[in-house]
């Protein structure tokens, strides 16, 4: 058995495709294969920059970019095509696919259904089609003999509903009409209120139709917009047993971390990349920069409050960031913070849950002990859909097939060394 701890065994991309993985952070409109995006369109009458998956990748969805707005750019194309319940189910059954055929086991999928409400659809019917795509993908794996013998773990997925910080009109017919209908009010009320209605929704439908809705995040612009827009919604959340993330630190400093755990009782932090930035605090009453930061992160160390980490993508929206020289998560390493490695998006950011683990070890030196911690908060720190019983259940389950796929390529590493 190896040592306690992990082992010396050799950390290749073989071995992290094998061994099971999550992703907590993920988009759904983020996150298409491209050829179902070109398909999708070519039925729909979207227009796309190019109708190849060449084109689209050397103008749209490219492998770096100069801007966050040049990232966000996919996303016009993406949320355009997905505005159906086929659309929506096929993405989702795609995504699943996706993260099985590359070892991820358990899966929170994100998405705005505010963005895909229109004529046709509303917010059960949004969710519904997602939930479809997700659990066929899902059963149809765990339907499989390896499951079923016991040779592999089952896959389990959560949904993730974001509501948006700001919007505007021309996000979508159903910010249109809500802001229509609120005309006379201030914006931020509006965008607040909107939160809540999605809030809402999001308990009823879990409630009464038993989908896996396990969290409420919030998304969008940091700057300008604050968490304390968004109280009532994430109170509503907080009371009502929804489990709460939050995009914050991705686009600004420490303070919006700060109003994340504090005003919006967040379990998770979405990005949490300017936890150490002092110098990007903009409030007056704080007075030592460095110690602000000194304990907001020994706060959420000590109360295993989970970065959902998304290397590729802080790579891509700050160009400025080079990862060997300034990226955070050698930090939050250093510090012993409860982190997780996700994709953000599969597409946009051209990743996967592998590609995300390599870049890490690659540049971080990771040893095996550190992989098997990261790997198995991911597990721990989930949403998990079942009761805390099931859930330490499963988490076993997925220890146990980890330290036997470990083991097995240690034994491999020690034959072809005898050889």
């Amino acid at each position: 058995a190896p040592p306690e701890g992990g082992t010396t065994v050799p950390i290749t991309e073989a071995m992290i495709k094998a061994l099971p993985k999550t992703d907590l952070h993920v988009h759904l409109d983020g996150s298409l294969r491209l050829r179902s995006l070109i398909e999708m369109a070519e039925d729909q009458g979207v227009e796309l920059p190019s109708n190849t998956t060449e084109g689209l990748t050397e103008l749209v969805f490219k492998e770096s970019y100069n801007s966050l707005v040049e990232y966000l750019e996919g996303f016009t194309y993406t949320t355009a095509v997905l505005q159906d319940p086929e659309s929506l189910e096929r993405a989702a059954y795609e995504l699943v696919i996706d993260n099985i055929e590359e070892g991820v086991r358990y899966v929170e999928v994100r998405f705005a259904p505010q963005l895909h409400i229109n004529q046709t659809m509303d917010m059960l019917d949004v969710c519904l089609a997602v939930n479809r795509g997700l659990k066929r993908a899902t059963d149809e794996f765990n339907r499989s003999e390896a499951v079923m013998e016991g040779r592999e773990p089952p896959f389990n997925y959560g949904i993730i509903v974001c509501a948006l910080r700001m919007f505007v009109e021309e996000m979508s017919p159903y910010y249109k009409q809500v802001l229509a209908v609120h005309r006379e009010s201030p914006t931020k009320y509006v965008f607040g209120l909107a939160s809540l209605e999605l809030a809402r929704a999001a308990v009823r439908i879990r409630d009464e139709y038993g989908l896996p809705i396990v969290g409420f995040d919030l998304a969008g612009q940091e700057n300008g917009y604050p968490a304390h827009d968004h109280v009532e919604a994430y109170r509503y959340a907080h009371e009502h047993f929804l489990k709460k993330t939050v995009h914050a630190g991705e686009a600004y400093g420490p303070e919006s971390i700060f109003q994340a755990i504090t005003l919006l009782h967040a379990d998770r932090i979405g990005h949490g990349y300017h936890l150490f930035s002092p110098w990007l605090i903009e409030e007056g009453k704080v007075k030592d920069r460095g110690a602000y930061v000194r304990e907001l992160a020994e706060y959420i160390a000590d109360r295993r409050i989970t970065l959902e980490v998304c290397v590729t993508s802080n790579l891509q929206t700050n160009p400025h960031i080079r990862l060997a020289g300034n990226h955070v998560l050698h930090e939050m390493l250093n510090r012993s913070l409860s982190i997780t490695l996700c994709t953000d998006n599969r597409l946009v950011s051209n990743t996967t849950v592998t590609r995300e683990v390599m870049l890490a070890i690659k540049t971080f030196r990771m040893d095996a002990k550190m992989l098997k911690n990261l790997i198995v908060y991911g597990f721990k720190r989930s949403f998990y859909p079942a009761t805390y019983i099931e859930k330490r259940e499963y988490v076993r389950q997925i220890i146990d097939y980890y330290e036997a796929a470990e083991r097995r390529f240690l034994d491999e590493d020690e034959l072809a060394g005898e050889v």
